[in-house]
């Protein structure tokens, strides 16, 4: 068995044991993945002060995010078919997020249901709502949610229309996979997944279907989202989501000020600093690049977390030191999953703790939320230095 130390020890596994098209889902960027590939490598340009002869012992990385007690400042993020990455896998990452003591939010697109993991945690989780044309099923899910116990509401912001994914395309991805010679021999040589796949009898969008209007089988999710998306969408009907949670929420998707700044004035809880994984605007700043001044803009009036590119515990203790109160790892916990299942996920989080925890250590701190933009060195004109369209030059 290898021995794995780092995040990306996770990926070779991860590909080897889950077939291509949901490896290819998880493991890819929109157009050029341009914006995928520095969500990663603009945290390479970020370093630290190391600092010596203070006292680090009596460590912590507990931390609250949006008063919630966590282990780290850490939640793991809505991804859409984790339950096809892993058989049953939005259980089983549900339970290690809930062991280890960090946030599980469950994706509108998940293949076990919000009352499937509820039945199979013992504490509270978070649920994730995309906004579409649908109202009567967006009031439901809300229902179902807070029937669930579910502690807070993330509403995704950024998916009123797919980015184009070639990847996606080219594989023909389904939910469940077709049953295509060229699936069937791929999957062919992934055993332990098809064996846990007929394990279960969960393989469809299971908070979908039966319960979206006239919607009683889907296997395309590029194409009902593109039937279903709200592209209408403004900061109004964002007050009717709020108002019949009725609890915590957090707005995903934030990349601008100014839509940081309306997003302050919904009463939101917590805002998310993303882009999607690079998964809709390729060639949109990474989301590590734009959350020094959206923190700047609107820090002090709501909680600032920040997702896109984390795969370290160094990354998180930058981001936080930038700023943020917490960030939401996706891809790290998936590529978990793929290799190992429930087990795979633990060893994320440990391993992004451990990291944390000696990287705050060396940067001279015993509290996590101790680290501030001092104990970094961010070079110059890391945020940009931007030629600004005004509306007049625009029209010229």
């Amino acid at each position: 068995m290898a021995i794995i130390t780092t995040i990306d020890d996770f990926k070779p596994i991860y590909k080897r044991r889950v077939p291509k098209m949901f490896y290819d889902y998880a493991e890819s960027g929109s157009w050029t993945e341009q914006t995928f590939r520095e969500n990663v490598s603009d945290f390479e340009k970020i370093y630290f002060r190391q600092k010596v002869a203070v006292d680090i012992s009596n460590r912590t990385t507990a931390s609250q995010m949006i008063g919630q007690d966590v282990a780290m400042p850490v939640a793991l993020a809505p991804v859409g078919l984790t339950g096809l990455q892993c058989a049953d896998g939005e259980i089983k990452a549900a339970r290690a997020a809930e062991a280890f003591g960090v946030p599980f939010t469950l994706s509108t697109m998940s293949i076990c249901s919000i009352e499937d993991v509820a039945a199979a945690t013992t504490k509270p989780f978070w649920f994730q709502l995309y906004c579409m044309n649908d109202r009567p099923f967006i009031e439901n899910l809300i229902d179902r949610a807070k029937a669930a116990g579910c502690s807070a509401l993330v509403i995704t912001l950024d998916l009123q229309i797919l980015g184009q994914r070639h990847k996606d395309i080219k594989n023909n991805m389904t939910a469940p996979p077709k049953l295509s010679i060229k699936n069937m021999i791929n999957m062919a040589t992934k055993p332990r997944w098809c064996m846990g796949m007929l394990g279960t009898k969960r393989h469809d969008f299971a908070n979908i279907i039966g319960h979206a209007t006239g919607v009683e089988s889907l296997t395309s999710l590029s194409e009902w989202s593109a039937n279903n998306l709200l592209k209408t969408l403004n900061w109004d009907d964002l007050d009717w989501m709020i108002k019949r949670w009725g609890g915590k929420v957090v707005l995903k998707g934030i990349q601008d000020v100014e839509d940081a700044k309306m997003a302050v004035k919904t009463g939101a809880d917590a805002i998310v600093v993303s882009n999607h994984g690079g998964r809709q605007l390729d060639g949109a700043l990474s989301s590590i690049r734009s959350l020094p001044d959206i923190i700047d803009a609107v820090g002090d009036d709501i909680e600032v977390w920040m997702d896109s590119g984390i795969r370290s515990g160094q990354d998180v203790a930058k981001a936080v030191a930038l700023g943020a109160k917490g960030v939401m790892i996706g891809r790290p916990f998936v590529y978990g999953l793929g290799a190992m299942g429930q087990a795979g996920v633990t060893k994320v989080l440990d391993i992004i703790h451990k990291e944390l925890d000696t990287t705050v250590a060396l940067c001279g701190e015993r509290c996590v939320d101790g680290m501030d933009r001092d104990n970094l060195l961010v070079p110059k004109g890391f945020r940009g230095d931007w030629e600004m369209m005004d509306k007049t030059s625009k029209q010229k």
